[in-house]
């Protein structure tokens, strides 16, 4: 499977931006991840293509949606009131396991990151 990941960009703080990523075949779930400069690879959500049930990590949750295309096998990262602590290099992944899914180890398919910068 492969990912393309886009629509990163710079922003001031309180804007949005969505994050796109298409995926060239069905996987059990995609998820978003972020890398901050010094800082290891971070969990931010992902969603279940089966059901579309959802996961979030806390610091984003009421900020950030995860939502589907499925005609364009595509998941999109939209994400509101952003805060200069969400910059960072954001990337999608896939896996076709039901478990382990906050882990960056158990997801064997990587989009190419798009930069995010939140400015203050």
């Amino acid at each position: 499977v492969q990912l393309q990941a886009s629509g990163g960009g710079v922003v001031q703080a309180g804007g949005s931006l969505r994050l796109s990523c298409a995926a060239s075949g069905r996987t059990y779930v995609m998820g978003w991840f972020r890398q901050a400069p010094g800082k290891e690879r971070e969990f931010v959500a992902y969603m279940r293509w089966g059901d579309s049930s959802a996961v979030y990590e806390d610091s984003v949750k009421g900020r950030f949606t995860i939502s589907r295309d499925n005609a364009k096998n595509t998941v999109y990262l939209q994400m509101n009131s952003l805060k200069p602590e969400d910059t960072a290099v954001y990337y999608c992944a896939a896996d076709n396991r039901p478990f382990g899914l906050l882990s960056t180890k158990q997801y064997d398919y990587w989009g190419q990151g798009t930069q995010v910068t939140v400015s203050s």
